[in-house]
């Protein structure tokens, strides 16, 4: 990721030095999304302080690459979270009112895409407002079962 062109220098600023000891503030998980023989690797790089992520990135499999993957999901906006969901790539930014602390978002936007074309497209989004949700109103399943806003 240091090499990483589409990686900003903020976030490769904190791929640098450790939070403590030898942990780096780096989650990484390994699924299929993009349909290739071997699986992508979705990357969420947080702040050290206070585990907000910073840094969103998917690197799919490719022996033509100088290191052997291709970066073909990044995102860079403060708060934002990557994930596999049913198969798909699902990416969530915690969304701010003024004068929330950063312990306590008012919202989040979820946004699902979908490998299709050698690329990833937009193929669902959603908004759940926190001061509006209450504990009938969400689902066992987990599932807010939520629609796009438009």
């Amino acid at each position: 990721m240091r090499d990483d062109p589409r990686v900003g220098a903020d976030v490769k600023k904190s791929l640098y030095k450790p939070c403590a000891a030898d942990e780096y503030p780096v989650e990484v998980t390994y699924a299929s999304l993009t349909g290739g023989s071997s699986p992508d690797v979705i990357v969420n790089v947080m702040t050290c302080a206070d585990s907000v992520g910073i840094g969103s990135y998917v690197y799919r499999r490719d022996s033509g690459a100088k290191d052997g993957y291709d970066n073909v999901y990044a995102n860079e906006q403060p708060s934002v979270s990557a994930a596999v969901n049913k198969g798909e790539l699902e990416v969530s930014k915690q969304t701010y009112a003024a004068g929330d602390k950063v312990c306590c978002p008012s919202g989040e936007d979820v946004t699902t895409y979908h490998w299709a074309g050698g690329r990833f497209t937009q193929a669902d989004q959603y908004h759940t407002d926190y001061s509006k949700t209450t504990v009938d109103s969400i689902p066992a399943t987990g599932d807010s079962g939520a629609g796009p806003e438009g």
